[in-house]
């Protein structure tokens, strides 16, 4: 199989040129044979299992440029910037991702579309606000998540929403971004800021837990406690088999792999996910001359400290935080730092 756009060859399984990123186009028609050579060819070039896809792990030539799993562009090297931050890994309009049986095309750029074409042996969950369309045939259903009431007071979605093949149905969160398409493999856990989720297919588990992350402000006799980064955090798990996890975040987006006791100090409303292994807290920094009370803004920078290792990544759009310029009267666990 070779490409049509510049004539690379392709191995059967691929869903993307290995040159040009292109996506495969299958045809029910049986394949023109390439012209014979002047010639006689060169050995075919195995697979070096030490170049890996650094988005999605899977085994890649190291003469790659793209991923044939996922898409994603293979040399980013020149694209990590000295601070230690790489770009979203670039994937083409319309570029088609696969899971099971089934394809995610993901189509549009200023707000994008996550088309799902299902097989009738495959399954999504996703928030049921971000249902675009979908064919008749899809059956569509509810799945009720634990701890109601809790997640009721946090804001959070009380269900899920299942969609069965076969057929097509279409997701947008209906804001200018970015979808990020996250593989997971077996075993492998990411944590995700809480109204990011779009969608995840059904070989990936869904749970949520207390950030632990929060400060408290105080007017007069009334006490308000706040949560930079939401009350909970959502965790989505693949235990026994590869599953795809499509998140929607504003802006750019930016990854870091953080080594061993790294730490680096981003904007709390900034985050996007995290690998389950970096530890969060609190960090406060202010000027230790002229005014000292926390409640002046304009002395004080609150941050959330993330440490290593693992993988986070961060969104360029952010959100004040909320109670961030009052007169802070408690918190949990922080760092501080004086000018």
């Amino acid at each position: 199989m070779f490409c049509v756009h510049c004539g690379t060859q392709i191995p059967e399984s691929g869903n993307f040129c290995v040159s040009c990123g292109s996506p495969v186009k299958r045809t029910s028609a049986a394949p023109q044979a390439p012209p014979i050579p002047s010639q006689p060819p060169p050995a075919p070039t195995s697979h070096s299992a030490s170049a890996k896809c650094a988005w999605c792990g899977n085994p890649v030539d190291a003469a790659q440029s793209s991923c044939p799993r996922c898409g994603a562009a293979v040399s980013l090297s020149g694209a990590v910037a000295e601070s230690g931050w790489a770009q979203l890994p670039a994937r083409k309009d319309m570029a088609k991702l696969q899971f099971g049986n089934s394809f995610c095309q993901v189509e549009g750029l200023y707000v994008p579309v996550a088309d799902m074409n299902l097989a009738p042996e495959d399954s999504i969950y996703f928030t049921h606000h971000v249902l675009l369309w979908k064919d008749p045939q899809v059956n569509v259903t509810t799945m009720p998540l634990a701890g109601g009431w809790k997640r009721l007071f946090a804001g959070m979605p009380l269900i899920m929403t299942q969609a069965q093949g076969p057929g097509h149905i279409a997701f947008s969160r209906d804001l200018p971004g970015e979808l990020i398409p996250l593989p997971l493999q077996p075993g492998q856990a990411i944590d995700v800021r809480e109204h990011l989720f779009l969608v995840a297919t059904a070989q990936v588990q869904y749970d949520w837990f207390q950030t632990g992350i929060w400060f408290q402000t105080q007017s007069g006799n009334d006490t308000e406690t706040h949560y930079p980064i939401g009350m909970f955090m959502d965790r989505f798990h693949a235990p026994a088999a590869p599953g795809l996890l499509l998140l929607h975040a504003g802006g750019n987006i930016f990854v870091r792999h953080l080594g061993p006791g790294e730490t680096i100090l981003i904007k709390p409303t900034s985050l996007i996910f995290k690998d389950p292994s970096v530890h969060m807290a609190l960090h406060f920094e202010r000027p230790s001359t002229g005014f000292s009370g926390w409640g002046f803004w304009s002395n004080r920078y609150l941050w959330l400290r993330l440490t290593g290792p693992g993988r986070v990544a961060v969104q360029s759009v952010f959100e004040p935080i909320e109670g961030e310029a009052r007169n802070i009267t408690n918190f949990s666990y922080a760092t501080e730092q004086r000018w």
